[in-house]
């Protein structure tokens, strides 16, 4: 069957008044958590792992995708009108976006960010309907060996492109790797990194690390330095309406952002700032008014936003066709699919191609669901900046726990979650990245089980971990960024060094 008449397939499940339920829900909790700075799509879904124990695959991934794109969206509300981003995505729409709310135009800024999401989210989701399943197809060739390059590549490109520096990426790495060795060996059966511990035996789950990383951690961060000073939110003015220019300034803007965004998700780029920060240089050099730049010029809130939704859509091709995903996000949504002891990789279009084509199909009615219900109540969401902050990470920090306690009514899982939460407050007061450390945990253990499959395969023979040409690419590709950014860096330095010489 094509992939056309399959997203058809997809289209008819995805109607149901079940799954639409479910996605509308995802739709209002995804821009909730965009619009609340601090609150990333990461975390809204952590914490709402639980319910995979309740509800079907289908509906808990379609409100699990709805949130992904719904944060999207509703960072760029936050960007605009408080000049706080409420998702990493949202940073560079924050330069452009609250210049314009401060000139007047809140909402052409709103409206250029909304119907870009809507532009960059349906091209996406169409390419990655039809580029998906070939990918799949050809990553059924790929052999145990390949398998360890591109995670080792992965590995690397998100912990050196993240962070402040290779470092502290790699120290994240680290720890992430060290909590998916804990438990016992899966051929040996002997237990690592117990300390004695009957509870560790089975291994650490998932679930209450990603949680309390992201939000144990957030809560202790944002209580050590808090302040009751409030949110200064810049009023809106009339409705989020875009004059006829504006129209004219922003649709190549939409357009190169979606060009942008979404092959740097398919890569393991390491998230949205990437992809949104190259939008935003890009429509710096084309604009055919610089001069605005920096005081409130609409192709730099249009071109970012489409970059930063597109690259949502992108992510999700490596995690349904490889198993691979290239951001926080995508690596919870791979918890959620291994909740329903289903797989992504090569064979997910083969063994559960009706799920994946219903999800595929949800994503285009969530982007629609978007459009159509939040930019008339963009005014109602920014009431929820009223909410006080202590209610607000209090309430999260109860659910994290909650959440962590429910998965297996194991108390070990909340002395986890603790543990893990002071990990993630350090995380955050010292710039460590935390998206290496949640890659590491959810990817380790199969980069042990391929690394020795590949082995077992050869009898031994460490040669065969580069003997095809696809890992011998890898590996240079890995060579290439390792070393980069230190060459990158060392030839900034002999350049300014002759530039003072010569001053």
């Amino acid at each position: 069957m094509s992939s056309f008449n399959s997203l058809l397939d997809g289209f008819a499940s995805a109607l149901t008044l079940s799954n639409l339920g479910f996605g509308l829900l995802g739709t209002f909790l995804g821009t909730l958590v965009g619009v609340l700075p601090g609150i990333g799509p990461a975390l809204a879904i952590a914490l709402l792992l639980p319910i995979t124990y309740t509800v079907s695959p289908a509906s808990a991934l379609i409100m699990f995708a709805a949130i992904y794109y719904g944060a999207m969206y509703g960072g760029s509300t936050t960007s605009i009108l408080l000049n706080t981003p409420g998702e990493s995505g949202s940073v560079m729409t924050a330069l452009e976006g609250n210049k314009m709310a401060r000139n007047g135009r809140a909402g052409a800024a709103l409206a250029t960010a909304a119907i870009g999401s809507f532009v960059a989210g349906t091209i996406a989701t169409a390419i990655l309907a039809f580029t998906a399943p070939s990918i799949a197809d050809l990553a059924i060739k790929v052999g145990a060996a390949d398998y360890v390059a591109l995670m080792l590549v992965a590995f690397t490109t998100v912990s050196s492109l993240l962070g402040s520096s290779q470092i502290r990426g790699f120290i994240s790495l680290a720890v992430g790797l060290v909590l998916g060795l804990v438990g016992a060996d899966l051929q040996s059966g002997l237990a690592r990194l117990t300390f004695g511990n009957q509870s560790a035996v089975e291994g650490i789950e998932t679930v209450p690390v990603i949680v309390a990383i992201f939000a144990l951690g957030e809560a202790l961060y944002i209580a050590s330095r808090f302040k009751d000073e409030g949110w200064k939110i810049l009023p809106m003015k009339g409705k989020a309406l875009m004059t006829r220019e504006d129209w004219k300034r922003s649709w190549m803007p939409w357009l190169r952002g979606t060009a942008i965004g979404f092959p740097l998700g398919v890569i393991p780029a390491g998230g949205s700032e990437v992809p949104t920060f190259l939008s935003y240089a890009v429509e710096k050099n084309l604009t055919k008014h610089p001069e605005e730049f920096g005081h409130g010029a609409i192709e730099g809130v249009a071109g970012p936003e489409a970059a930063n939704n597109a690259n949502a859509a992108g992510a999700l091709v490596p995690l349904l066709a490889l198993g691979l995903p290239t951001s926080a996000t995508a690596a919870v949504i791979l918890v959620a699919f291994q909740t329903y002891q289903i797989q992504p990789g090569p064979t997910l279009f083969l063994t559960n191609g009706a799920l994946i084509w219903t999800l595929i199909a949800s994503l285009f009615i969530g982007n629609t669901l978007l459009l159509v219900l939040n930019l008339p109540l963009v005014r109602v969401w920014v009431q929820l900046l009223k909410v006080p902050r202590p209610y607000l990470f209090a309430g999260i920090t109860i659910f994290a726990l909650l959440g962590s306690y429910a998965l297996n009514t194991s108390t070990f899982d909340v002395q986890v979650a603790i543990a893990i939460g002071i990990v993630g407050f350090l995380f955050r007061r010292y710039g460590m990245p935390i998206t290496p450390l949640i890659l590491g945990l959810i990817l380790g253990p199969n980069l042990e089980l391929q690394f020795r499959r590949a082995l077992q395969i050869s009898a031994g023979d460490y040669g065969t971990l580069y003997a095809t040409p696809l890992s011998k690419v890898l590996y240079l590709v890995l060579i290439v960024v390792i070393l980069g950014p230190s060459l990158w860096s060392m030839r900034k330095k002999i350049a300014n060094r002759k530039g003072h010489v010569a001053k």
